[in-house]
Parts: structure tokens; C-alpha cells; sequence
């Protein structure tokens, strides 16, 4: 048995500490995890040469440095939430029926390909950037674009 009494300081949650004056102020995304997984494949086509100097420096450090990656963080971070943005200046009433359809279907993106479909046109013709799955079969039609999903709810929302 121990000695003395545990204290548990729960008031604050956060590092109160400032950075460092050299690290460069940026706002956060400001999404959930829903808006983000909607809009991850834009983010990842926009902000690729952000995402990859960040990793590298990670790399380089050996795991640490997170303070000396601070500066591409936050251009990933920033990055990101001018794409969201863009998102919905242009697309906003089919970027909100996809995610919220990602919401209510537990993060599944096969339950939510029709507003998926949507949400891809119009970011493809309005900002330009497209839908591309790392990985993929160059010779297989991707996963988001076939017509007949393997899984799928049909009318009665039977899953088939």
C-alpha cells in the first residue's frame, strides 16, 4: 500500500507552454473526423509535396523532432484547411451530404458511394483536383468508380 495519497490534476488537459517564437502560428482544422475522411483524398492530391517534406523530416529525425518538423506541420496543417475551404465555397451541399453520410454509416465509405459520386464530380470540376487511391491497379477500375459495389444496401437497406 502505498504511503501517500494520489492527487490527480485534471483542470487542465492541455500543454499551456508556449512555442518557441522561431515556430510559425497557425489555426487548426477545425473538422471532425468525418469532414476529413471526406475530403482526405483532395487533401492528399493538393497537399502532397507539404505531406512528404513533413515525413521526410520525421524520417530524417529518427522518430523525434517534433519541434524541428514544427514548420512542415504547419504547412500540412494549413494546406489541409485551404482545401476544406475551397470544399465548401464550391461544394458545400454535396460535401456535407457525404460526410454526414460518413457519420451515420460509421466511417464506411462503401455505404456512401452515391454521395461520394457527387462530391467527386463537383470537386473535379470546380477545384480540379481528382479522386486517385494510392496503391491501386493501374489496370483495375478503382473501387470508388465501379458501378456494382461488392458491398452494398439495396432498397430495404439489406446489405447485399
Amino acid at each position: 500500500m502505498a504511503a501517500r495519497q494520489p492527487r490527480f490534476n485534471q483542470a487542465v488537459l492541455i500543454d499551456t507552454t508556449p512555442l518557441p517564437e522561431s515556430i510559425p502560428k497557425v489555426e487548426e482544422v477545425g473538422a471532425s473526423s468525418a469532414p476529413l475522411m471526406s475530403a482526405s483524398y483532395f487533401i492528399g492530391a493538393r497537399c502532397k509535396a507539404y505531406n512528404d517534406d513533413y515525413m521526410m523530416c520525421k524520417t530524417e529525425a529518427h522518430g523525434r523532432g517534433e519541434f524541428e518538423c514544427m514548420k512542415e506541420g504547419r504547412k500540412v496543417t494549413r494546406c489541409a484547411a485551404s482545401v476544406i475551404d475551397d470544399i465548401t465555397k464550391n461544394c458545400l451541399q454535396e460535401f456535407r451530404n457525404h460526410w454526414e453520410c460518413l457519420e451515420d454509416n460509421n466511417q464506411q465509405l462503401w455505404q456512401c458511394r452515391k454521395w461520394e459520386w457527387k462530391l467527386n464530380g463537383c470537386v473535379f470540376h470546380k477545384l480540379g483536383l481528382e479522386k486517385k487511391i494510392p496503391g491501386a491497379p493501374e489496370h483495375e477500375t478503382p473501387v470508388h468508380l465501379r458501378k456494382r459495389q461488392i458491398y452494398g444496401q439495396n432498397e430495404r437497406g439489406v446489405i447485399t
